[in-house]
């Protein structure tokens, strides 16, 4: 983020702070009805054992309400929704209608239903109250946040004493040999596999790039500390691609 408070990153690009919105929007409005493929095609394939490995992590148990925030097609609403049973709740919520819909229409096709709502809400704002989660989760979403500090209060908010948030994003590669081979699969091959798969490259490009932007693995720990989370850790998966944030409200 730029030191001029009025504009932000999108991607490389920096544009007025009133304007992210809109193009994030835009990006996933456009790639909405391939997220699947898109995520397929971001991690090789590898987002399925991250957001295992978050789930299992995740402590859920019977009766527990779950946030699953920029929700996307509901990998994780899914695995929840089963894991909360009857007793228990899942919110899907995403800023996007069309991703939420999506989200929505597969879960009902696949039998999920009962235990999970569906939300339309920004992170920075959520439309819930104080209190109200055992388990707040957001994947692959937060860089896409215009005011990532301001989320992160919001989170917290919303989580119950004892809960926990946990996030999984596109992090800062470890291994400097291994980074300069994924910088090149971001630039030169993501892209144009967008322009084939969903004839969008643009959106890919963007995608790629915000990854970038993002806060790096010890940034966005202290982020979570100022706001207001009593302990926050990181694990790495492979190599730093991605890292999973887990912070503690006490």
């Amino acid at each position: 983020m730029s030191n001029n408070k009025s504009t932000i990153d999108f991607g490389f690009s920096e544009v007025p702070l009133d304007e992210k919105v809109k193009r994030v929007k835009g990006v996933f409005d456009s790639v909405a009805g391939n997220y699947d493929i898109m995520n397929d095609v971001m991690s090789m394939g590898v987002h399925r054992i991250w957001k295992r490995q978050t789930i299992d992590l995740s402590g859920v148990r019977p009766g527990h309400k779950v946030l699953d925030l920029a929700g996307g097609t509901g990998d994780l609403t899914k695995a929840f929704a089963k894991r909360v049973g009857k007793t228990g709740q899942v919110v899907l919520a995403d800023i996007n209608e069309s991703m939420v819909r999506v989200g929505r229409d597969r879960l009902i096709n696949e039998g999920i239903s009962g235990n999970v709502d569906y939300s339309i809400t920004n992170a920075e704002a959520l439309a819930f109250p104080d209190n109200t989660f055992d388990l707040c989760t957001i994947a692959f979403g937060l860089r896409n946040v215009t005011n990532k500090d301001k989320a992160l209060e919001e989170l917290y908010r919303v989580l119950k004493p004892g809960g926990q948030l946990m996030i999984l994003e596109f992090s800062k590669v470890t291994n400097p040999a291994f980074a300069k081979l994924y910088d090149f699969y971001s630039f030169n091959i993501l892209p144009k596999m967008g322009k084939v798969i969903a004839d969008d490259e643009a959106s890919y490009q963007y995608l790629a790039e915000s990854i970038r932007m993002h806060p790096d693995q010890e940034t966005l720990k202290q982020m979570m500390l100022n706001a207001g989370f009593d302990k926050a850790e990181y694990i790495n998966m492979t190599q730093g691609i991605v890292a999973l944030h887990r912070g503690w409200k006490y």
